[in-house]
């Protein structure tokens, strides 16, 4: 599928991107060219230490803000694939410059869109959040926005050979910025703050975001919103799985924050096809699309009035298994 082809990633120094990076590299030696896209230039230069430009011939470390939309028509010249991995994704930060959000987030967005018009891209992945599901926040806002712009832009692709579609998945465990890091770096303290006791979050690990990531790239015919089948766990559990000995103090919830999160909402059923590993959101006048994955791929609608909710998804993971995975995908110089 990558063979030969030239990949951009947005976003390419944060979590995602590097994990994406590794994989394509270990799996797909055959890639002509990897654009590492991003602001930062410390960060591209500690990704560089890992990921030699001189021992992977393929990569290419490109300075640039996804506002800037000159340069990313520059650096989308010649390349067939992007991954939009690029956003201002703390929750707190965000509502205290949302419009610096907007400008990434939503501006960015357009702007990137407008690149993979412009250049001669033919297949767009952007990752999505649970929080852009009845979002309560201005980053879910943004990412709902965004997510809308990507589904929406196969509208005008023309005569392109263009597709552009969207994963959205929930929290990833260890990920920067992330709970568990906060809370294995508040362990020794001896006490956790729990926003609330029944808090529930979606979990999926980087290597299975990168894997549907690839998965949607192969598979995607435009306009879809992908959406992975994860395991919940609760907070208290999470807190209990690092760190069994300290205190769980309630501190109330943060602004812009939900009990529990949501993927699918009751209005999305009506266009929500189960495809057995993910669920496939699809544009509300997409009959075609509709009609290609009922038939042909064996897709099944869901039930009207489905949702798919941290707080009611049956499948959660226990104090045990919790530790497991941040013992298998945490840094092990921070695990429980």
């Amino acid at each position: 599928m990558l063979d030969n082809k030239n990949i951009l990633v947005t976003g390419g120094t944060g979590s995602f991107g590097r994990a994406f990076v590794r994989t394509i590299l270990a799996q797909y030696p055959g890639v002509r060219r990897l654009v590492i896209y991003s602001r930062d230039e410390l960060k591209q230069y500690e990704m560089s230490q890992e990921f030699s430009p001189q021992v992977h011939r393929c990569l290419r470390y490109f300075i640039g803000d996804i506002r800037d939309a000159a340069r990313l028509r520059r650096a989308m010249e010649g390349v067939d694939i992007v991954v939009h991995a690029a956003a201002l994704k703390q929750v707190p930060a965000a509502e205290y410059n949302p419009f610096e959000c907007i400008k990434t987030n939503v501006l960015g967005a357009q702007n990137v869109i407008e690149a993979c018009l412009d250049s001669r891209v033919s297949n767009v992945v952007a990752l999505s959040t649970d929080k852009a599901a009845a979002p309560v926040n201005l980053y879910g806002a943004t990412k709902l926005c965004s997510d809308k712009l990507f589904t929406a832009a196969n509208n005008i692709r023309g005569s392109r050979d263009l597709r552009l579609s969207v994963v959205r998945y929930g929290n990833v465990i260890g990920s920067r910025g992330s709970v568990v890091p906060f809370f294995l770096s508040h362990r020794a303290k001896g006490f956790f703050p729990i926003t609330d006791p029944t808090m529930t979050r979606f979990n999926i690990s980087l290597e299975e975001g990168v894997q549907m990531v690839l998965w949607a790239l192969e598979n995607a015919l435009g306009g879809e919103i992908f959406v992975p089948k994860i395991p919940s766990y609760l907070i208290t559990d999470l807190a209990t799985a690092i760190g069994p000995e300290c205190e769980q103090r309630v501190v109330g919830i943060r602004p812009g924050e939900k009990i529990h999160e949501e993927m699918i909402t009751t209005s999305d059923s009506l266009n929500t096809i189960d495809l057995g590993p993910y669920y496939a959101i699809l544009p509300t006048t997409a009959d075609q699309l509709s009609e290609e994955y009922l038939t042909r791929r064996g897709g099944q609608p869901v039930e009207p009035g489905f949702a798919y909710n941290s707080g009611t998804n049956p499948d959660f993971l226990s104090v045990e298994q919790l530790r497991t995975l941040i013992r298998q995908h945490v840094d092990p110089g921070h695990q429980a």
